[in-house]
């Protein structure tokens, strides 16, 4: 192999690995995940919700106060769960934050329950931060649209 066929390899492959983080933190990757948060919120599984959050993660409900922790966001979600159905969430735009952390910004659509059911939406921003491969989420909150 001639050595400018061989550079150009090292130069591709160099390249490839500086922009595999950034493929991780992608639109379609975060969205993903969104879709996985919505099924297991639509499921009623609290527990799923809560493990797509850091240890020390943070939920900074609209008009309500901060939840910390795992456990905290779990019992937080649970009685969401109550509440809320048919929830959608769609990534807006992903911002990569470093190799290990992202920024989204969304919207999602959702159902109240009860006797009159009512459609619902909001925005929110959420930090993605990547944990032993894994990407779970840092910091999320939102703020309705009405």
């Amino acid at each position: 192999m001639s050595r400018a066929i061989a550079r150009s390899l090292l130069v591709a492959a160099a390249v490839l690995a500086v922009a595999a983080p950034a493929l991780a933190q992608s639109k379609a990757a975060i969205q993903k995940l969104e879709d996985q948060w919505g099924a297991a919120f639509n499921k009623g599984d609290a527990g799923a919700v809560a493990a797509m959050y850091t240890d020390d993660a943070y939920v900074l409900p609209a008009g309500a106060p901060i939840v910390h922790g795992r456990d905290d966001i779990q019992k937080f979600w649970s009685a969401a769960m109550q509440q809320l159905s048919d929830v959608k969430c769609t990534a807006v735009d992903v911002k990569p934050l470093g190799r290990s952390g992202a920024r989204e910004i969304g919207t999602c659509t959702f159902k109240t329950k009860g006797a009159t059911p009512q459609d619902g939406a909001l925005k929110y921003a959420v930090v993605w931060q990547k944990v032993n491969g894994q990407w779970l989420l840092n910091t999320d909150i939102w703020n309705m649209d009405k």
